[in-house]
């Protein structure tokens, strides 16, 4: 009986370094934002040594980078770098869109129908950062859908989320309601079963993502060159 409880308590346990991974992928820790053990031991009710562990598994995944005498922070992703996953992850996102095509059910498409009208409501209400984050929960609903444990895992080390929240596309005048239908166009094929046609609606809507983050890469140059000046 003891036994038993004992292994209960192992699997309740929390994941330190799954909610440290989760905490910077959603934007809750920013980019180049200081990872103080004592403060993180504090808000995930840990330790100190469980910190270090999670925070040395997290720099392996290239979430955090550390330094001499500077400790740890939230890895900044380059723009040029920003660009290359883009593109990467246009290629895993399309296969995923194909493959969510021929797997979804019904109850699977009207999953992502209410996020869609979560996401409208959201630019409706001007809530380009909410409208973000439901723009991240369709692809991983998408993910789920498609059943490829290999796309999934790609796309997962790729970390798009962090350049969501690093470089903020979706801020651009107009972006949000093109966004909006693209992902409409996607959902519409998989509601018809179409994987090619699924693929191409992803592909279309990568390759305007890639373009909206050279934009919001180019003005954030702007910025700095302004601020420096």
């Amino acid at each position: 009986m003891r036994a038993t409880a004992t292994v209960t308590a192992l699997k309740r346990k929390p994941d330190i370094t799954a909610a440290l991974r989760a905490a910077i992928i959603s934007g809750q820790l920013l980019p180049n934002e200081r990872l103080i053990e004592v403060e993180l031991a504090t808000r995930f009710a840990t330790n100190r040594v469980q910190i270090r562990a999670a925070l040395s598994k997290l720099e392996g995944e290239g979430l955090v980078i550390s330094e001499p005498n500077r400790g740890a922070r939230v890895r900044v992703v380059t723009p040029e770098e920003a660009l290359e996953i883009t593109e990467a992850r246009a290629a895993m996102e399309s296969l995923v869109a194909g493959k969510a095509a021929e797997h979804a059910t019904d109850k699977d498409i009207a999953r992502l129908r209410d996020i869609l009208r979560r996401m409208k409501e959201a630019i409706g209400e001007g809530d380009l950062i909410g409208y973000s984050a439901l723009n991240g929960e369709l692809h991983t609903e998408l993910r789920r859908i498609a059943r490829h444990a290999t796309a999934t895992r790609i796309l997962a080390l790729l970390n798009s989320q962090v350049i969501r929240f690093q470089f903020r596309a979706i801020l651009i005048p107009g972006r949000a309601a093109k966004s909006l239908a693209e992902h409409e166009a996607i959902v519409d094929s998989i509601r018809a079963h179409d994987p090619a046609r699924a693929r191409s609606a992803m592909t279309r809507h990568l390759a305007h993502v890639v373009t909206a983050l050279g934009e919001a890469i180019a003005s954030q140059g702007v910025q700095v060159a302004l601020v420096a000046g």
